[in-house]
């Protein structure tokens, strides 16, 4: 005998039609009819009385009928357990940058929480090589940062393409001005610190351009950055959703430059030997909650 030829003549008996029973299991009434004559051969009595227009049980079938509903309990319980053993326990140190924990890390930790209560989250907030040595060490399970990793011993799988804007005070410059990459240097920079991805990715495109070297201002804060130029200590280049708010009060202007700052990827880092569930699982996790926000700042923050 099987769980569906129990379940079978639980629902038909319960239901009292074996039209309803096959609608409530999504099978045709044959197969019903199929996996009850089934059921019977293998205990050896009839279930049913066949004489009846009703659907009536036999004696032997309101018999085993209490049994049956004990036997769907079990496999109701089965289930349950093998779900409740996929909820992660423990502890997930993981890194992520500032951009991170200021957009969408509240959504991320809202839905871990929900769905794996008994797993504690410990992230750790730093720049894109601090996180990768980390990672590489054992010391973080993942991280998500600008990508992709340069060590070997890491994967990298891209979460988003992160689009960057030059941004500057309106007393420094018009908006909507457009600059020739040749021309940046007349301007102040203010720019990440050293083992920033974004410094990085920046520093790779300056040279692609033929950029000579400029003055620059190091800020290890994005906020730090805004904060900076609004004081139009120099121009910046940042994320064009997470600088948006600024720009719509004017305290701060978008500036254009021929060729445009590239994407800059961000990605989700882990050794290439760990294929533990929590990292799988956490994967799935910054895709959803990376997605929702749009890498925009929160109500609370603006």
């Amino acid at each position: 005998m099987t769980l569906k030829e129990i379940e079978a003549f639980y629902w038909t008996a319960v239901l009292s039609n074996f039209s309803l029973a096959a609608a409530k299991l999504h099978i045709t009434q044959s197969s019903l009819s199929k996996r009850v004559a089934e059921l019977e051969a293998s205990v050896g009595v009839p279930l049913f009385e066949r004489s009846s227009k009703k659907v009536q049980l036999t004696d032997s079938g309101a018999r085993l009928l209490p049994i049956a509903r004990q036997f769907l309990d079990l496999a109701d319980s089965m289930q349950a357990e093998a779900v409740a053993t996929t909820r992660l326990s423990g502890e997930c140190k993981f890194g992520i940058s500032e951009l991170i924990a200021l957009t969408w890390l509240p959504g991320l930790v809202n839905s871990v929480r929900q769905r794996h209560p008994g797993l504690k989250l410990q992230p750790y907030v730093d720049l894109a090589r601090g996180l990768e040595r980390r990672v590489v060490r054992g010391e973080l399970d993942f991280a998500v940062a600008p990508g992709p990793a340069e060590s070997s011993a890491l994967v990298s799988e891209k979460i988003a393409g992160v689009e960057f804007t030059w941004i500057g005070a309106p007393s420094r410059i018009s908006p909507g001005t457009v600059i020739a990459a040749s021309d940046l240097p007349r301007y102040p920079l203010i720019t990440m610190t050293e083992g920033s991805g974004l410094t990085r990715a920046f520093e790779k495109w300056a040279n692609e351009q033929g950029m000579p070297p400029q003055r620059t201002v190091a800020c290890n804060s994005l906020m730090g950055i805004v904060g900076l130029t609004i004081a139009d200590v120099g121009i910046s280049f940042l994320p064009a959703r997470f600088v948006q708010p600024w720009l719509d009060r004017g305290v701060l202007v978008a500036i254009r430059s021929v060729p445009p700052l590239p994407t800059l990827d961000y990605c989700f880092i882990h050794r290439q030997d760990d294929s533990r569930t929590v990292v799988r699982e956490l994967k799935q996790y910054v895709h959803e909650a990376s997605s929702a926000t749009g890498w925009s700042l929160p109500a609370p923050f603006i």
